[in-house]
């Protein structure tokens, strides 16, 4: 009789997942877990059935774009796969982004829509690119003061009707450059009471969106990023024809191919500026924030789905006389990732947290300090993470890791887009540099580690205490050394200082978890993260001879 292995299975992706069940607990009062918890319950089956199950079927569709109708006509249609169109309607029948701007729950909103997101991202071939994106938008029109704006595309973005409801897209990218995007060639002319944008797209993401965001530089105005401005665009017209844009070709990408990711012409395009004739950077940031959160929300359940797969596997899967669950070093090497998945996410929940509160006005200045700076530790730090731990955990699969219909492969290629998308860690690395003097500096983070870790108690997390402590030090001596050696050596340290920090705040907070959860009977769960998690590197600050770095790369 030939042998056929059992595949892995996922159950209720809520009810089974303690890590953010116990994270829920602590950040949520009683009344308002109780409240939302059957939409977390609901959540949590779907993704871990109905709509797993659909992913796994729909694995071989991806966008379809047709240029011209039977009878020559420019129409650019994109076609979305069934999993992608099963999923809008969803995200906007569960609030997905309507719940951070309905308010119910006020500063605990956040946490509310993020914790369904979480839950819902892994099973929908990243769908949570159009919502990052929408978000942003509706953050950023909603805080513009353009009250026609306001009313006319926010109600589409907030909306629970699947059939009002809007995505947008975000177009900043272009072939001059990725996160320099001072360089935008795009140009803004007058047409009467609006504008007219004429530029080259080089990468757009959702082009199925029925809006966008987007820069470009009014005729006139100076070179460089202050002389950017932030327009709205809709991309198609009462017709429902593509509005002066052409969809040159969709991108062929290493992962997230369920995205339609466009390259697009804009020929006279009808846009209205969002708020001022300049500025378009500071003023597109806070779409940044957003989609920058999203990002750190989705490395973690990225990582959370890995593991829930091998993790099942390990205990189907017989090798050797027994079980790899029950083999030492397998379970050693699922115990480590297990811990770079809840430190990740007690990271970006923190990120939500603070976000919710800034929102609802209840954030102390020094907490709506903290989020600035925050935001870009935890996007680079996370999304490192997910790709080393979904490239562990397709290993752990053995050859069928390896092997597309099993459907593991597509989480290895999607998380790469993790640490690329809104920044990549060297961009975002040199923004935390920038970011620190206004936020006060690495104080406002020691400050913040020593009231995260005021509660401990427990002997071992005393001793972690003092790690997280000397790690911070560590950060705050080498940025002063090297500020005084000057801004090359600065730079060149950055991105070992900024995983730094966010590794030392994922340890803080992984003890506070745990302290809450032995304090609460929860179990020894988080108690054991924080203790593996504290014996993995922290403090990655070397001093690395630039010298030496020249020479390796030297011809």
């Amino acid at each position: 009789m030939v042998f056929i292995q059992t595949p892995p299975e996922l159950g209720n992706q809520y009810t089974t997942d303690r890590a953010l069940r116990g994270l829920l607990e602590r950040a949520l009062p009683a009344d308002v877990l109780h409240e939302i918890e059957a939409s977390l319950n609901a959540m949590g089956e779907l993704a871990g059935g109905e709509l797993y199950r659909m992913q796994l079927a729909d694995r071989g569709n991806e966008p379809v774009l047709t240029q011209w109708d039977a009878w020559g006509n420019r129409i650019d249609r994109v076609d979305v796969s069934p999993l992608w169109q099963k999923t809008e309607r969803i995200a906007a029948e569960q609030g997905l982004v309507a719940l951070a701007y309905e308010q119910k729950h006020g500063a605990y909103s956040r946490l509310h829509q993020f914790a369904l997101a979480y839950l819902f991202m892994p099973s929908t071939d990243f769908y949570g690119c159009p919502l990052a994106m929408t978000d942003g938008a509706a953050c950023v029109l909603q805080g513009s003061g353009n009250e026609k704006l306001i009313r006319r595309a926010v109600p589409h973005l907030t909306t629970r009707e699947p059939s009002q409801f809007w995505t947008s897209g975000q177009w900043m990218t272009e072939l001059t450059g990725g996160s320099d995007v001072a360089l935008s060639e795009t140009v803004a002319r007058r047409d009467g009471d609006r504008w007219r944008l004429s530029g080259h797209k080089w990468f757009t993401s959702a082009i199925t969106s029925q809006m966008a965001l987007t820069l470009a530089r009014p005729e006139g105005n100076p070179a460089g990023g202050k002389g950017l401005a932030l327009f709205y665009v809709e991309t198609r017209d009462a017709a429902g024809m593509p509005n002066r844009i052409r969809v040159n070709r969709l991108k062929d990408k290493l992962g997230t191919r369920k995205v339609p990711t466009a390259e697009i012409e804009l020929d006279a395009t009808p846009a209205e500026l969002v708020m001022g004739a300049s500025d378009g950077i500071r003023n597109i940031a806070p779409l940044l924030n957003i989609t920058r959160t999203w990002n750190s929300v989705c490395a973690a359940a990225f990582m959370r789905r890995g593991l829930t797969l091998a993790r099942d596997y390990a205990r189907r899967r017989v090798a050797f006389g027994a079980p790899l669950a029950r083999k030492p070093l397998h379970a050693d090497t699922l115990a480590g990732l297990e811990t770079e998945f809840q430190g990740a996410l007690q990271l970006a929940f923190l990120v939500v947290e603070l976000l919710g509160r800034s929102e609802a006005g209840r954030a102390s200045e020094q907490q709506a300090r903290l989020l600035r700076l925050l935001i870009p530790i935890v996007k680079l730090t996370t999304a490192k993470q997910a790709v080393v731990v979904l490239s562990e955990t397709i290993e752990s699969f053995g050859g069928a890791g390896y092997v597309e219909d099993t459907g593991l492969p597509l989480l290895l290629r999607d998380a790469q887009v993790l640490p690329i998308w809104e920044g990549t860690t060297n961009v975002l690395a040199l923004d935390v540099l920038r970011a620190l003097p206004a936020a006060g500096g690495i104080a406002i983070l020691q400050r913040e580690a020593r009231s995260l870790l005021q509660g401990v108690r427990e002997t071992s997390l005393i001793r972690i205490s003092a790690l997280i402590e000397h790690a911070l030090e560590a950060a705050a001596a080498w940025l002063g050394q090297a500020q005084q050696a000057g801004e090359a050596e600065t730079e060149a340290g950055a991105r070992r200082f900024a995983l730094t920090l966010g590794r030392a705040f994922e340890l803080a907070l992984l003890a506070r978890q745990a302290q809450w959860t032995s304090d609460n009977q929860r179990g020894n769960y988080a108690l054991a993260a924080a203790r593996r998690f504290s014996a993995a590197p922290i403090n990655l600050i070397a001093g690395m001879n630039r010298d030496d770095s020249a020479a390796l790369l030297s011809d």
